[in-house]
């Protein structure tokens, strides 16, 4: 009988990161206890944690539980053609870099933002965008902290994010000149991509990986298509496939399990982390 990962030489299962979206209803306080007794060391956090516990006190909450974090959740949507509305996006990202330093997280996950109704064009959507991430490059390196771009599934073009492709991410980054700039490779969004193995080396050669998330593919698609997401295994996505081109990559960094999904969120928050640990023992862990 296999030992339990959080068993194992009491330092649980390496280089796997809880994402905090993945226990959303669980209380924060709970949620960091019970991944310091699953032994697991680091987190992903969100921006509403600051806002409802405050960021030193979040801080010493996540040093108190003897973990850290591995990404901080979310900045973009600098998507919008108003002048006014641009401006207040580029200081929100400069509160949330300022967040993400002072939790000592080494990277902010971007979400870009979607296509602004007002005007309806994709394109210029993208071009605001990479002259956004460009502007806070520079604000983010002098925190200390990396700019992750993430490309989601492209049904999400409308509504959160008009990069779709881990290239169109990598040229925005590139674009910026700034080395803070980069990307994350998140499987639920990017598992279809024939690209994907060409794009995550060329991402690699540049020192612009930043972080690769894992959760499935799970069908029928939910309601709201982001609930989708599922315990590694359950869905479509080959994830030994993806994390040897992560591997290969040259990437050794936490890997972090980012799951929206209504029953997890139903499941008490002990038993769905090590159903989580399992899986990433089973269909991660061997290939990274």
């Amino acid at each position: 009988m296999n030992t339990p990962p959080s068993e194992r030489l009491g330092t649980g299962t390496p280089r796997l990161s809880l994402n905090r979206w993945t226990f959303r209803t669980t209380p924060i306080q709970e949620f960091l206890e019970v991944a310091a007794s699953q032994g697991i060391d680091a987190v992903g956090l969100w921006r509403q944690d600051v806002a409802e516990v405050g960021l030193d006190a979040l801080r010493r909450r996540v040093d108190d539980a003897g973990l850290r974090v591995s990404t901080v959740c979310r900045g973009g949507f600098l998507t919008a053609s108003a002048e006014a509305d641009r401006a207040a996006a580029l200081e929100d990202n400069r509160r949330a870099i300022d967040e993400t330093a002072g939790l000592g997280a080494p990277t902010l996950v971007l979400v870009v933002g979607g296509v602004d109704k007002a005007d309806k064009d994709i394109v210029g959507a993208r071009a605001r965008v990479t002259e956004a991430i460009a502007e806070l490059a520079p604000y983010a390196q002098e925190r200390g902290v990396t700019l992750s771009i993430e490309p989601l599934h492209p049904m999400f073009a409308a509504d959160r994010a008009v990069v779709s492709t881990l290239d169109q991410a990598l040229d925005i980054a590139e674009s910026s000149g700034s080395p803070a700039a980069g990307v994350v490779v998140d499987t639920y969004h990017v598992w279809w991509d024939p690209y994907l193995e060409r794009a995550i080396q060329r991402a690699a050669q540049a020192d612009r990986l930043f972080s690769y998330q894992v959760c499935d593919w799970n069908l029928p698609l939910a309601a709201e298509p982001l609930h989708s997401r599922g315990y590694m295994g359950d869905g479509y996505i080959d994830f030994p496939s993806i994390t040897r081109m992560i591997r290969d990559a040259g990437y050794t960094g936490d890997i972090e399990v980012e799951i929206f999904n209504e029953d997890v969120w139903a499941t008490p928050a002990d038993a769905a982390a090590k159903i989580i640990a399992d899986r990433f023992e089973e269909l991660v862990l061997p290939h990274a």
